[in-house]
């Protein structure tokens, strides 16, 4: 009997530490949607008080990301945990690398916009493709949060299959962009500020999609990281 409660104590306990795990990742990932946010108003805004804030915040992600990770090496350690929970760390250690560099991506887009605030530019118009951009891998970082709180395949997999969209939308950017160095090589320098800008809200996409893949393998147990987004919907899916 004393036996039988020590290990429901140990099961307990183990619970209450992935539980734990769990809300340290969705808060990281929530001061992680917050820099994308304000980095993408700053560049907009060129607020360089608001930029600097930004770059001053990526610290905060950086000491979590550390602090994830070194929880779910003691777990590793201690627990030795099996099938889906060991997945479940597997997935929370990808998870905040793919989280950390979103953060420095965000950092990298308020840097563009001070250097751009430096040289007097300004946020023209014609530039407004970045705010949609930047709106819409936000959201994705949103939903594939969402998606590994609830551990929820459908809502993952829309996340891969938007990150598509998300491409074409900075390709049909970067275009614009060129066209526009060319019409006036003057603007070359202030384009490519915003051009490395866009690249940055890409790789945000990117990353995103990672986290939508690693909430898959939590989930089925399957690597889907080398398969087409259709063939993915097929199996997982269907």
């Amino acid at each position: 009997m004393e036996t039988n409660n020590t290990s429901q104590h140990i099961s307990h306990k183990f619970d209450e530490e992935m539980e734990s795990l769990r809300h340290q990742v969705l808060k990281m990932g929530g001061l992680v949607e917050q820099q994308i946010v304000g980095a993408v108003g700053a560049l907009q805004k060129m607020d360089v008080a608001a930029a600097e804030e930004i770059i001053l915040k990526d610290h905060k992600v950086n000491a979590l990301e550390v602090r994830i990770d070194e929880h779910c090496t003691r777990i590793l350690a201690k627990r030795q945990p099996a099938a889906s929970d060991l997945r479940m760390v597997v997935a929370v250690i990808k998870t905040i690398t793919d989280l950390e560099r979103i953060g420095d991506e965000a950092e990298k887009i308020a840097k563009m916009a001070i250097h751009l605030s430096e040289k007097d530019g300004r946020f023209s118009s014609r530039y407004a493709g970045i705010k949609h951009l930047g709106e819409h891998v936000r959201i994705m970082v949103h939903e594939v949060l969402d998606a590994y709180a609830r551990l929820d395949v459908d809502a993952a997999v829309k996340v891969v299959r938007d990150d598509e969209e998300a491409d074409k939308e900075y390709q049909d950017l970067i275009r614009m962009l060129m066209t526009y160095m060319m019409e006036d090589p003057r603007q070359i320098s202030e384009l490519l500020d915003v051009i490395w800008a866009a690249r940055a809200l890409e790789r945000i996409g990117d990353h995103a999609k990672n986290i939508g893949e690693y909430v898959i393998y939590l989930v089925k147990g399957k690597d889907i990281r080398h398969i087409d987004i259709e063939q993915v919907e097929e199996e997982i899916l269907s």
